[in-house]
């Protein structure tokens, strides 16, 4: 029987088309058979065990992607659509590979982060080190997206054409290019510093924009701020290297917390140094110990002024201290010494 060539040419394509199918699904079912098998050896090992998980979504495609690759490159040359299946399939397995590079970026983050917990009491090191890791592993993550975004692109004769017209032109439009990515370029250098350097960590009470709150994200380009209302400041990441701002926890989140009073000078002050050590003793979840002292500060024609200071364990802690003395003080000083709130006295409401 006489085949005639469009018919030959079909058969062709059904065959290719065949062989794809069933490459596709023996390497699937050995791409997963494989990822098991190196989870259950790899179990044992913390930070190879983490990579392996991670990686296993991406070479679950992977393995049939090149499968598949393969199956193109062998089929004839003449058959139809070859060419832009074997582009489309390449492309695919860039953008695969890229992802593999960023899951086992982010197993090392994961790994570091569980072994360094912050739910701790004292976790400065823990977050220090929390800090470093995701700024390194989102600036790593980024140039491996870069390289992966580059080479897809490179794939595309008319893009390389482009770029090599862009690179000979230079000049001008190398110029504009700089300035335009100055921004971006910056933040990520900042980054870096920021990484190294740790003038900010996660978690760290800063006084921002004379805002007070925490560091609650550090990303690529910004940090976001958690301020004490649940408000959010967003701040470009160059802002910590360039401009001056107050870290409350760069060293030890142990802090001193002051009342200021101001009372008439016939006001004893022993009673007054016995109530704050009452009040101190008497709330141990507040005070940490260290601190404790009631002074003279400022005096005027009228009256004086007091100021009692008192450690606590970090900030927050410190804020409600500071709140209970001066409620508790006050009220102490109305129980036993009414006449020695501040007051203007007759002769000199005439004067």
């Amino acid at each position: 029987m006489d085949v005639s060539w469009n018919q030959m040419l079909a058969l062709t394509e059904l065959r290719v088309l065949l062989i794809a199918g069933c490459t596709v699904l023996i390497l699937a079912i050995v791409a997963r058979g494989l990822c098991k098998l190196a989870i259950r050896i790899t179990r044992r090992l913390p930070f190879l065990g983490q990579v392996i998980v991670n990686i296993c979504p991406p070479f679950m495609f992977l393995l049939p992607l090149l499968g598949l690759q393969a199956v193109w490159a062998a089929a004839p040359a003449d058959t139809l659509f070859i060419d832009a299946a074997e582009h489309i399939n390449g492309l695919c397995i860039i953008a695969v590979v890229t992802w593999m590079g960023i899951c086992a970026v982010r197993a090392v983050q994961q790994v570091i982060v569980r072994q360094n917990p912050t739910d701790i009491q004292d976790n400065l090191r823990a977050r220090r080190i929390h800090t470093q890791t995701q700024l390194l592993v989102r600036t790593l993550s980024f140039f491996v997206l870069l390289f992966g975004v580059s080479s897809m692109l490179m794939t595309f004769p008319a893009v390389r054409q482009i770029g090599t017209g862009l690179l000979a032109s230079a000049g001008l439009a190398g110029l504009a290019v700089g300035f335009a990515a100055k921004p971006v370029l910056g933040n990520i250098i900042a980054g870096l510093q920021i990484a190294i350097t740790q003038p900010i960590r996660l978690d760290d009470v800063v006084i921002v924009e004379n805002e007070w709150g925490r560091i609650e994200e550090i990303t690529g380009t910004y940090v976001v701020v958690r301020i004490w209302d649940e408000r959010r400041l967003i701040v470009p990441l160059q802002y910590f290297i360039e401009q001056p701002f107050q870290n409350w926890t760069r060293e030890t989140s142990a802090i001193l917390g002051s009342v200021f009073f101001w009372v008439d000078y016939s006001l004893p002050l022993q009673p007054l140094r016995e109530e704050l050590d009452r009040l101190l003793d008497a709330v141990p979840e507040l005070w940490d110990g260290r601190v404790k002292v009631l002074q003279v500060t400022d005096t005027t024609d009228k009256v004086i002024q007091l100021r009692a200071l008192a450690s606590a364990k970090d900030a927050s802690t410190a804020w409600d201290l500071r709140c209970y003395l001066r409620e508790q003080m006050i009220g102490f000083i109305q129980r036993e010494y009414p006449e020695s709130l501040p007051r203007l006295r007759i002769g000199e409401a005439e004067a």
